[in-house]
């Protein structure tokens, strides 16, 4: 993988040879060509400074491609291309989102400029990519949309335009089996990565509901599979949604921000004594610690099983997990003695 100096030098080039393409011959359209190449095998991260660097070289190689004054008020205007997404002009923004989404995207870093939008400072942009955007999702690759909402998902918490409903609705836009499929295999087989994140932000939508019991069992990252059980366990999927300024009883701390938790209600069907057994056999102590967790939980509802799986959790050699496993013997023997 090609490091950042590289990578900004490729598209400050492929940025210079597009505007220079700009002519008669492609209808002012220009050849993209070296950009989406540039583009496409990158990480989706610092995306707002890609825009930056975008719109500078953009504005500056146009301005230097017409030397002459008379040539740049005879020469029509370039068209509209994806790179006008992030235009410096918020008409060209909202006439680029509403004149390109019907062709699809590139690649994953056009949808994630496009996604982006909904967090712009200009209401009418904003309005454009929410009415755009599922003509655009619709006719592109889906494997470049599940690229993009596992690296966009676990940060548009921070985007302080974004209205919660507009969350909602960009997930209503990909709800799919295809999209489900291509989720649920990133999450099983990613080896690194906020997945975990990922998986609660897609939990606000049912498309993985039928997969939360293949993902506890198949993930890679124990994370992920502790993620699935906990979820499995209690029946519902939990998500960060914020925070919030609440009132304190402290005279030096009248307010702090607290986190906001939403969760939505699932149907599961594993038993929950199939559940226990799978998890209390994981290969990682992570996961095994849910497991005592909720055996702690549910203490008086599997009868003489109870003291098996306890016995078995205090004999575990995370530590963490026995102490667990024995905190569970010691109720059972206080109950005993009663």
């Amino acid at each position: 993988m090609k490091n950042y100096q590289e990578t900004q030098n490729d598209i400050v080039l492929a940025i210079r040879e597009f505007t220079h393409s700009i002519d008669s011959s492609n209808d002012y359209r220009g050849d993209m060509s070296s950009l989406i190449q540039a583009t496409s095998n990158m990480p989706l991260i610092k995306l707002g400074y890609w825009e930056r660097l975008i719109r500078s070289e953009l504005d500056n190689n146009l301005h230097a491609a017409t030397r002459s004054i008379w040539a740049r008020w005879f020469q029509p205007a370039p068209k509209l291309t994806w790179l006008d997404i992030v235009n410096a002009n918020g008409y060209k923004r909202e006439n680029s989102l509403r004149a390109l989404s019907k062709y699809g995207a590139p690649n994953a870093f056009a949808i994630a400029l496009s996604v982006r939008r909904l967090n712009d400072w200009v209401p009418q942009v904003r309005t454009a990519a929410k009415e755009t955007l599922p003509s655009l999702l619709a006719n592109t690759k889906p494997e470049y949309v599940v690229e993009v909402l596992s690296m966009l998902l676990i940060d548009w918490d921070s985007w302080g335009r974004i209205e919660e409903a507009d969350k909602q609705i960009f997930l209503d836009m990909i709800i799919s089996e295809e999209m489900a499929l291509l989720l649920k295999a990133r999450l099983i087989f990613s080896t690194s990565g906020p997945m975990p994140s990922l998986l609660s932000q897609i939990g606000r939508t049912d498309i993985l509901d039928n997969y939360l019991n293949e993902i506890a069992s198949d993930a890679v990252q124990p994370y992920v599979r502790a993620k699935a059980y906990r979820s499995l366990f209690e029946g519902r999927v939990t998500w960060f949604k914020g925070r919030e300024w609440q009132k304190t009883s402290k005279a030096y701390e009248p307010q702090k921000l607290v986190p906001i938790i939403a969760e939505r209600k699932i149907e599961v069907q594993p038993t929950f004594i199939e559940l226990l057994n799978r998890s209390a056999a994981d290969r990682s102590p992570i996961v095994r610690q849910i497991s005592a967790e909720f055996l702690i939980r549910n203490i008086e509802s599997l009868g003489i099983q109870t003291r098996a799986f306890a016995e078995r959790f205090a004999a575990d050699k995370s530590a963490n997990v026995a102490e667990q496993g024995r905190f569970i013997l010691k109720k059972l023997d206080e109950k005993t003695t009663k």
